[in-house]
């Protein structure tokens, strides 16, 4: 079977919190079924700066994205670009960003929400915005409609690599702060969701991996060094991931690492390679 790859980015998710309160990702890895590292985030611990270095392999100061208000198309080669030039396909369901960074154009959600575009960038997309909502009402995208959309383009495309990005534990968060009770059941909450999409993905030929952008801080914010914004997780549902057990692991590994294991040689800019 050509393997597959399905990249989970929990947005704000710290490594403490993560293994404390996802039960189901701490049963698969004490199971023998996933294995845990922690991460360090790049600087500025910011989400769109670190939504390209995931996806580029180059830091924030190389990339040149440093903030959430300077957010534009990707000039870099990335893991969707180089999929795309390799004849390989991707879907996609996450925050309107990553259309806006990777799909070619800024995000307009009256045209972009859901996309079935073998031509386009990325073919696959369900994309959410979250406009308009507050602290009174932090509404959100459900995590389980957000893994069933997931499930929908894995089931029905098949793509070769998968990203399920959820915004959840970042928004309460930033709304009732790093250690709030809120954010901590959030966390359990997208865990539980995953808990229903990962045994059908596995059973369907993807490697998983599940990782954060950055952590979240006391005042809910994030943005600069403290371990509980640098340290995320990240959690490999595979036997083909090579890093040594108790390697610290660097955010810019993941985007040559995904080229390599689907078969695409990383371009020379993606230059940083796991700990083995």
């Amino acid at each position: 079977m050509t393997r597959k790859i399905c990249l989970v980015i929990i947005d704000g998710l710290r490594n403490d919190t993560a293994r404390t309160e996802c039960g189901y990702l701490a049963a698969a890895i004490e199971g023998g079924q996933a294995r845990a590292w922690t991460m360090q985030a790049c600087l500025p611990t910011i989400s769109a700066p670190i939504y390209e270095t995931i996806h580029t392999g180059l830091a924030p100061v190389e990339h040149g994205l440093l903030s959430n208000e300077a957010i534009r198309s990707s000039p870099h080669a990335n893991i969707f670009s180089e999929l795309k030039a390799a004849g390989k396909s991707a879907g996609v369901v996450a925050h309107s960003y990553f259309h806006t960074l990777y799909g070619g154009t800024a995000f307009d959600p009256f045209e972009h929400v859901e996309i079935n575009d073998p031509d386009a960038p990325i073919a696959h997309a369900r994309y959410y915005s979250m406009a308009g909502y507050s602290q009174s009402n932090p509404a959100m995208p459900s995590e389980v409609d957000l893994c069933a959309q997931a499930w929908a383009i894995a089931r029905d495309a098949a793509p070769d690599y998968l990203l399920l990005h959820t915004s959840s534990c970042d928004t309460l968060g930033h709304f009732y702060s790093g250690e709030g009770k809120e954010y901590r059941i959030q966390a359990w909450k997208v865990d539980n969701a995953l808990s229903r999409l990962i045994p059908r993905l596995r059973d369907a030929g993807y490697d998983v991996m599940v990782t954060a952008d950055h952590g979240m801080n006391a005042d809910g914010h994030h943005a600069g060094d403290e371990p509980c914004l640098r340290e995320v997780p990240f959690i490999v549902f595979s036997e083909a991931f090579p890093a040594a057990p108790e390697a610290l692991l660097d955010q810019r590994i993941i985007a040559p690492t995904v080229l390599t294991l689907l078969g695409v040689e990383p371009p020379e800019t993606m230059n940083t390679r796991i700990v083995q």
